[in-house]
């Protein structure tokens, strides 16, 4: 008589995390399992494979308030640190960038520009609880007449701090190589000429969207961790393109699958929400993510058991 094929619901999982069953394993892990034991077999073993990223994600940033001044203002400009954020919202909202450079900086003026800091430095800063200097300018309005603020805050002054970043986890990215005859700067670092070096980001075997190619239990609402505190995917991010080409066990050949992915920056972690300066290119944010991918069944275990 043939076996009944694995076939778990979200629920089930669910109620064998209540009763302390559930089996996790690591993405790594997973590999291992299934190799010994086939897809099938792993998929009765094992509820949930976890899986994670930590790398420069240059479209994140994060919508903050800082709050109504006496008498108020309806910010036009705003700064953090110098690093300028994007105010033409309401009066007191602005959206800070990770890619923005502070102000002054002299960009690539002197090449290659160092980019020192810049907007992921800033919200780097405010989750480690630095102060960071606020700035904002107004016209003024009969109902907001202040033209002006200047003060020091932290991320416990601010009524709202809300991570929301466009674009994070990359199914799949190119390889960069330079075949011309001088050093380039790029958001892939820095290559050498005639092709003496390739740089790739991915994070392989670990990497979440590898682990659920076609997105069966990724999806709006999938609660996630970010930046060291719990997040959720809240749409397709920005260049999302799941009809890429793909390899017969789902994994893209180009490009494919983004996140947008949200999360309050008052849980975060500042070791998984990290400032980075890319000589010659510019500045950026690294940001940790990780998602849980539920083992349905075999299919499931099958995409987890992806190698590098």
């Amino acid at each position: 008589m043939a076996k009944k094929k694995v076939s778990k619901t979200i629920d089930d999982i669910n109620r064998k995390i209540k009763e302390g069953k559930v089996v996790v394993v690591t993405a790594d892990e997973m590999v291992g399992i299934v190799k010994k034991n086939g897809a099938e077999k792993a998929a009765q073993e094992v509820d949930v494979v976890t899986t994670g990223t930590f790398s420069p994600m240059c479209s994140s940033g994060a919508f903050i308030n800082f709050g109504h001044t006496k008498p108020g203002i309806k910010a036009s400009r705003t700064w953090l640190n110098d690093v300028p954020a994007y105010a033409g919202l309401a009066a007191v909202d602005c959206y800070m960038g990770a890619t923005e450079p502070r102000e002054d900086d002299p960009l690539n003026g002197v090449h290659p520009g160092q980019f020192k800091y810049g907007g992921g430095h800033v919200l780097h800063d405010l989750i480690a609880g630095k102060k960071v200097e606020l700035r904002a300018t107004s016209y003024g309005t009969d109902c907001y007449p202040e033209t002006q603020v200047k003060k020091k805050i932290t991320l416990s002054d601010l009524p709202y701090a809300m991570m929301l970043n466009p674009r994070n986890a990359y199914q799949n990215y190119n390889c960069a190589i330079n075949l011309t005859k001088k050093t380039i700067y790029t958001y892939m670092g820095i290559l050498k000429p005639n092709g003496g070096n390739a740089n790739y980001a991915t994070a392989g075997e670990l990497s979440p969207l590898f682990n659920d190619p076609y997105y069966r239990t990724i999806g709006l609402g999938t609660r996630i961790f970010l930046g060291g505190a719990k997040g959720h995917v809240i749409a397709p991010g920005t260049q999302h393109n799941p009809n890429a080409e793909r390899h017969e066990n789902g994994i893209p050949l180009t490009p494919s699958g983004t996140l947008m992915v949200s999360g309050d920056m008052k849980e975060m972690d500042p070791r998984w929400v990290v400032g980075v300066s890319m000589l010659g290119y510019g500045c950026s944010l690294a940001v940790g993510l990780g998602i849980p991918i539920p083992i349905l069944d075999a299919e499931m275990a099958e995409y987890t058991g992806v190698s590098d």
